[in-house]
């Protein structure tokens, strides 16, 4: 995403732009099927997502107030894939499918070290998961999947992009 030259004008009216936590353009994407029925939005780290519930019990976190927990729709069409990121918060990730998805976790240094990984998938017979703990401070990662995967994503202390570390190469 780094040093990318993109024209500000989407090339047709079927593209949204995918933007950086500030607002600086990225690239324009064609928005896939199942982002348009859920009324998702492009993620800053890759994939789609939106928020679809927030907690109403604030609690008090070393960044300032946040609910108690957020959860959000993510998808990840054929080939796309969230790059190394972390959140001060628990995050919990919830499968729902079709496809499978590889989450490769990173260890809690200044920057990712790939230490483990594990998928998220519909076949527990070959060690798939339905929902998997990334530990707060845990960079973390998505591999493209060959088919499109929806997950859920709760996270406690709830989430705000100012608890959001993105990898220098994101």
């Amino acid at each position: 995403m780094k040093g990318k030259t993109v024209n500000e004008h989407p090339p047709t009216e079927n593209h949204v732009a995918r933007r950086t936590v500030d607002g600086d353009l990225i690239e324009w994407l064609e928005v896939p099927e199942r982002a348009r029925l859920l009324n998702l939005e492009p993620h800053p780290e890759g994939g789609w997502y939106r928020r679809t519930w927030t907690g109403t019990n604030p609690v008090e976190t070393e960044n300032g107030v946040r609910p108690a927990a957020t959860l959000i729709y993510f998808l990840l069409p054929p080939g796309e894939n969230s790059v190394w990121h972390r959140v001060s918060s628990d995050e919990i990730w919830l499968w729902h499918g079709p496809g499978s998805l590889v989450l490769e976790f990173g260890g809690s240094g200044e920057e990712p070290q790939m230490t483990d990984a594990l998928t998220l998938g519909p076949a527990p017979q070959h060690g798939d998961s339905a929902q998997a703990l990334v530990p707060a401070g845990t960079w973390q990662r998505t591999i493209p999947s060959a088919t499109e995967v929806l997950v859920s994503c709760l996270v406690s202390p709830g989430f705000s992009f100012d608890d959001w570390q993105l990898t220098q190469e994101g």
